[in-house]
């Protein structure tokens, strides 16, 4: 059974863009109407913590926590966000976790100077194992 936030019926895998064939964009602009419970065509800072609260937001939404994240969506601090501020803010914010978690990964593979030199010179050993060449550093 899944989460829903009162009187609305959204799903709580609806801030994780459930449908895989649906447009990012449109992903956006339908988890902005159901966000927006008065259907005034903003989301206030009430609704987005509600809807923050109530789903269950991608772990790089989580570690921002919901101040963050809203504060992104409404740069100018208006206390509302408009639909394409939502969409915009939510692709960007999206397009950085990516960014950063590819980097974080890249990082983790990158081997450091001295292991690349320690394994060529362990690769070297091996092949010359039995010869008078001293490869050691």
């Amino acid at each position: 059974m899944s989460a829903s936030i009162s009187g609305m019926g959204m799903p709580a895998q609806a801030m994780t863009g459930a449908s895989m064939y649906m447009p990012p964009a449109q992903k956006m602009f339908d988890l902005f109407s159901q966000i927006d419970t008065s259907g005034s065509g903003t989301i206030t800072k009430a609704q987005f913590e509600l809807a923050f609260s109530a789903l269950n937001p991608p772990s790089g939404f989580k570690s921002m926590g919901v101040d963050t994240v809203f504060a992104k969506l409404d740069p100018n601090g208006k206390g509302a966000v408009s639909k394409l501020d939502f969409k915009n803010g939510m692709l960007q914010m999206m397009a950085q976790i990516r960014q950063q978690r590819h980097e974080s990964i890249t990082q983790a593979q990158t081997p450091t100077p001295a292991q690349t030199i320690d394994t060529s010179l362990d690769s070297l050993n091996q092949l010359v194992l039995g010869s008078n060449i001293d490869t050691t550093a």
